[in-house]
């Protein structure tokens, strides 16, 4: 029984913090993992941005391949539902020309990687993408594009493990200037206030590749 789990994002997370991540039943890191070392090193599962460049860099990387986070992590949770992001790619070209190759849908290549290394693929459904989009709107964000993979793993995690004690490590709420991070940290912070998450604390490194 999965009783805690620690979402680990791609912050610094400090030396004491590194313990209690190994300590969980279930760890969850990002991408490329850069967390992974000085955040610990147990992983159990790998979320990725599964669309655009994020993606179609991680999947032509040997590096990434054979990173030994990848390799130790059971599941790949893709964080983008195709349908989803199918449905976005004409009026994002509107609004955002420049982001064109934003939806090109890289999920059926993370499938074949998990098939080919023995691990469980997990897309996450676009109704979890769109409660937080709702979540969101209390807060009166800026225009944005999408929430970050962190806040989607968050909601997939809270919805998923409803009974588990979950903790975050390795969040600052920055980065992509198109994620609504200010709104992110309001709603992470009002999970926290009722008792549905805890930071473990850490300080920030800034992503800048987009849908991190």
């Amino acid at each position: 029984m999965i009783r805690k789990i620690v979402i680990v994002g791609n912050g610094e997370v400090g030396e004491r913090e590194a313990g209690i991540i190994d300590a969980a039943d279930f760890v969850i890191r990002f991408n490329d993992c850069l967390s992974y070392g000085a955040g610990g090193s147990r992983t159990d599962a790998v979320a990725v941005c599964n669309t655009g460049r994020p993606a179609k860099a991680m999947l032509g990387s040997p590096e990434w391949r054979a990173h030994p986070g990848i390799v130790s992590a059971r599941e790949i949770w893709s964080v983008r539902d195709p349908e989803k992001f199918a449905a976005m790619r004409a009026p994002l070209a509107v609004v955002h020309p420049e982001l064109d190759d934003f939806c090109d849908d890289y999920t059926e290549a993370f499938g074949a990687f998990c098939a080919e290394t023995g691990k469980r693929h997990v897309v996450i459904d676009k109704s979890v993408h769109e409660a937080v989009d709702a979540s969101l709107s209390a807060f009166a964000p800026a225009p944005y594009v999408v929430p970050s993979s962190g806040m989607i793993v968050i909601a997939e995690v809270l919805s998923k493990y409803a009974e588990a004690e979950v903790a975050l490590a390795g969040f600052g709420h920055a980065g992509w200037e198109w994620h609504p991070f200010a709104a992110e940290r309001q709603l992470v912070d009002g999970y926290i206030a009722a008792g549905r998450l805890r930071r473990l604390g850490g300080k920030t490194l800034v992503s800048s590749s987009y849908g991190a």
